[in-house]
């Protein structure tokens, strides 16, 4: 018996789109493809996730990786939370969960400055039982020491809950803990396989 629904947030509750998110920013393909791999898909993006290195030196880090000047990587940074966009249609499925006898929680990867955005600009916070947020504890998915601080934390039991995320890494990590795994690829399809293990 499912007794515990956790979502992951970028991808699943908001929009992550980092190629959109770049060409916004950078309007020269070159410098595109620069960002999209020395800054986003470099190891820095992780440890921000972790809330290990600073903004600032990831900014000075990122320029001087690149080539490209301070303060254009700084106004690509300043676009990440604004780009987060909330998945309306996701929400909705939250808010029904919500209306059940499961607890909620979240477990993401995410800088600080998105998730303080994110919890300023949005409501949907009291729908949770409790956040689990990478910067703010300085651990990060797929990493196990995380999804047991989730379970640990808050009492959870493996194979009373399932997690939803969209990286197959991430549920990977959770299946190998006895953690019940969707992988989100909408709303709809996230609910027709909540109904199938009976949470809603």
């Amino acid at each position: 018996m499912i007794a515990n629904i956790v979502f992951d947030l970028g991808g699943v509750v908001f929009e992550w789109r980092p190629r959109e998110l770049t060409r916004r920013a950078f309007a020269d393909p070159e410098a595109q493809s620069l960002v999209l791999d020395k800054i986003i898909g470099h190891r820095d993006w992780v440890e921000l996730d972790r809330g290990t290195l600073a903004l600032d030196d990831a900014i000075d880090r990122g320029a001087a990786r690149t080539g490209l000047p301070s303060e254009d990587v700084a106004r690509l940074f300043s676009e990440v939370p604004v780009s987060l966009a909330p998945k309306y249609d996701t929400i909705e499925l939250i808010r029904s969960v919500s209306e059940t006898d499961k607890r909620l929680y979240v477990l993401s990867n995410m800088h600080l400055a998105s998730i303080d955005y994110l919890e300023r600009q949005h409501d949907i916070w009291a729908m949770f039982d409790a956040a689990v947020i990478s910067s703010r504890i300085n651990l990060v998915k797929p990493e196990f020491a995380i999804y047991q601080y989730l379970l640990s934390t808050h009492d959870l039991v493996a194979g009373e809950t399932v997690f939803i995320d969209d990286m197959p890494e991430n549920l990977h990590a959770a299946a190998t803990l006895g953690i019940n795994t969707i992988r989100f690829e909408n709303a709809a399809q996230c609910k027709v396989a909540l109904e199938n293990l009976r949470c809603i």
